[in-house]
């Protein structure tokens, strides 16, 4: 039987095989993968329950609780991107009628808020304006207010460029019998960060920032003190793909059957994190750092100023002030259209006010800050 729908002679001359440009990725994300990570995507896969893919998958897990200071056993990698990392630690952390109190300074805070009522929680939320950090004093007194079972916060604020101080905060969730749920998509990796000493019980991220892998692959953990709140649920968990009573059965020991995991995606994430492994963690935090710092001065050189207090500052993604009278999406499709450079705009309360900049995992380098500063000078008003 012949198609019923066809293409024509002139549609058909007109689908030449894939070609994309390359661009220097410097905004909030994806960055730029490594070409080890890209050659590694071009593997041919195995089965997913193949002894070899399953080899891959414990390393995977390994690796992972090495960039994230953890030894929890439940720590793998979600078959999506990071909000379905997210969604996952909200999903099978919160029971209908929970108090989760969410500290809100930038859109993914807000992102947690909406995640949580969806899934039946009690929401409170704390604000402070975007751009700045909440304080232990703070949190002392939402949490003598509010007595939730989780306080969740954002570790790195995505929309802002802000970075959360952790330290203190879980002596303050162990007073009140609260869990404590971390949102690293913008700090995995190129960001200091000690999940088991800093007791957090939940963790997210994803693999296209600090990583340097494509998205797709995205970190997830749970503390032992999560896992048995999770294993006193009195309901299931609302989303059966999400649901980590079924996927530590695919991760574990048991090996049983739950999904078609990205085969290739995974080959990517175990090289992007391998890389990591061998430049060493502390390196590459430093690295991170280092070229960020010099990222701040030749911006403040050429007379731009940054959104957050340098305390605060993220190695891994800088908000950077429009200056009055500029034009910001302008110069951002300037940027792209003449230089080939991705730059991110502002979101939220900052939409229109500052680009977000990042130098993350493999793009984190000084002939990329180099690069960007001399296109600036030449797309920017005098």
């Amino acid at each position: 039987m012949s198609p019923t729908i066809s293409i024509n002679d002139s549609q058909r001359l007109q689908l030449k095989p894939l070609e994309i440009p390359s661009k220097l990725l410097l905004g909030p994300g994806p960055s730029n993968a490594h070409p080890t990570v890209l050659q590694a995507m071009n593997t041919p896969p195995l089965g997913h329950l193949d002894p070899d893919f399953l080899g891959l998958m414990d390393e995977i897990q390994s690796l992972l609780r090495y960039v994230w200071q953890t030894e929890n056993p439940l720590t793998i990698a979600v078959s999506g991107t990071g909000s379905a990392a997210m969604e996952a630690t909200i999903a099978n952390a919160v029971e209908p009628g929970d108090v989760v109190l969410i500290g809100v300074a930038g859109y993914f805070g807000n992102r947690l808020v909406d995640m949580a009522g969806r899934y039946g929680a009690d929401v409170r939320s704390i604000t402070k304006p975007w751009g700045q950090v909440f304080s232990l004093d703070e949190l002392r007194k939402a949490m003598e207010t509010h007595r939730p079972t989780i306080l969740a916060l954002v570790h790195a604020e995505t929309s802002t460029g802000a970075r959360q101080p952790l330290e203190g905060v879980s002596e303050l969730c162990r007073e009140f019998g609260t869990l404590l749920l971390v949102d690293t998509v913008t700090s995995l990796g190129g960001v200091p960060i000690f999940l088991d000493e800093w007791g957090v019980d939940l963790a997210y991220s994803c693999s296209q920032k600090g990583l340097g892998c494509p998205p797709g692959a995205s970190p997830f953990t749970m503390s032992p003190r999560a896992l048995e709140k999770l294993q006193r649920r009195n309901t299931k968990v609302a989303n059966w793909y999400l649901d980590m009573t079924l996927l530590s059965k695919y991760w574990g020991s048991e090996r049983v059957y739950h999904h078609t995991a990205p085969i290739n995606l995974y080959y990517a994430l175990r090289e992007a994190l391998r890389l990591v492994a061998e430049e060493g963690l502390a390196n590459c935090w430093q690295r991170h750092q280092k070229n960020v710092e010099y990222f701040w001065d030749r911006l403040e050189d050429v007379g731009l100023s940054l959104h957050v207090e340098r305390e605060y500052r993220l190695p891994t993604l800088t908000t950077v002030r429009i200056p009055e009278g500029v034009d910001g999406k302008a110069i951002a499709r300037q940027l792209l259209t003449e230089h080939g450079i991705e730059v991110g705009g502002g979101l939220g309360e900052l939409a229109g006010k500052v680009w977000r900049v990042g130098l993350m995992g493999f793009n984190s380098r000084k002939e990329n800050v180099d690069r960007l500063i001399e296109a600036l000078g030449q797309v920017l008003p005098k």
